[in-house]
């Protein structure tokens, strides 16, 4: 089997036609790291090649499925990276090639002939949303949640998926307010295949996986590549473009600069609270004196 740092993927014991993606860095609630996107494709390939595989299923250990990005070290420290670019011009080449490849990485779960299912529990928030969106089917606990709070300040979901899964109407109450919501909720919208209580969550979901196994693999590819055509043909690529290049801009202008400032000043965890707690994000003019503020008290 193929050794990853952040996740692990293998056939299952029982039902060997299906392989366990994992992500498996329990201790930080799964966030992503700089190595997570590329051993996701990577694992997916892994499973592509496998001609035993007919179906992924990719889940979390311990207490949820993704908290998102792991961005304390890059919120409070003064660390340059492709996606923060404060000592030098910010250039958005640099930074969109850097997501827009961990945007491909996350989309080899879309792309694979095979169907994936995303297995919920906990949370799969932020860029734990995404992933969770570029499968296929999601199985989705009652009382786990999801969303994309850094709509608020700060980012910008590159998959760009909750519009593809959700609707117009829908995407746009989630990305305008950065709220999150649960299974049973998700399951009423449709973002979801089923919602079920967390103690039959693995049951339901090998339930949905054995079915599938039973479906010779190029029919299940044919049908996968007729429904992601339609996507395709809506606009998907050009629109992850759009989102990516969008992504970069909101952690590089006055808000986003001011996000970061407040970070490094009071904790990453403080200045998450703030975003998530409704209360208005300093923007313009007022941004561009607190961030003077801040770095006058650094």
């Amino acid at each position: 089997m193929p050794d990853f740092s952040t996740l692990k993927i293998s056939a299952d014991l029982d039902s060997p036609r299906i392989a366990r993606l994992v992500l498996n860095r329990p201790d930080r609630f799964n966030a992503i790291t700089d190595e997570m996107p590329g051993e996701i494709r990577k694992a997916v390939e892994w499973a592509q090649e496998n001609d035993d595989i007919h179906v992924i299923i990719v889940e979390g250990a311990g207490k949820g499925f993704c908290g998102g990005y792991d961005l304390v070290a890059y919120a409070e420290s003064t660390i340059e990276h492709p996606c923060q670019q404060e000592s030098i011009p910010w250039d958005p080449m640099v930074d969109y090639a850097a997501m827009k490849r961990n945007t491909e990485d996350f989309m080899s779960l879309w792309r694979c002939s095979k169907p994936t299912i995303a297995k919920i529990h906990g949370a799969a928030v932020a860029g734990g949303s995404d992933i969770a969106l570029c499968c296929d089917l999601i199985i989705m606990a009652e009382d786990a949640r999801i969303g994309y709070m850094p709509t608020r300040v700060w980012g910008c979901p590159t998959t760009a998926m909750w519009t593809f899964k959700l609707g117009a109407t829908r995407a746009k109450e989630l990305m305008f307010t950065g709220n999150i919501i649960d299974g049973r909720k998700a399951a009423v919208w449709g973002l979801v295949n089923d919602a079920v209580p967390i103690g039959e969550l693995e049951s339901v979901t090998r339930k949905l996986a054995e079915r599938i196994a039973g479906v010779p693999k190029s029919h299940l590819a044919m049908h996968k590549t007729v429904v992601n055509q339609v996507m395709l043909n809506m606009g998907l690529e050009q629109t992850q473009m759009l989102a990516t290049l969008f992504d970069g801009i909101s952690r590089h202008n006055p808000e986003g600069l001011w996000f970061r400032r407040y970070a490094q000043q009071n904790g990453f965890k403080a200045a998450i609270e703030w975003r998530d707690s409704g209360r208005p994000i300093p923007e313009g003019a007022e941004a561009r004196a607190e961030i003077e503020r801040l770095q006058k008290g650094a």
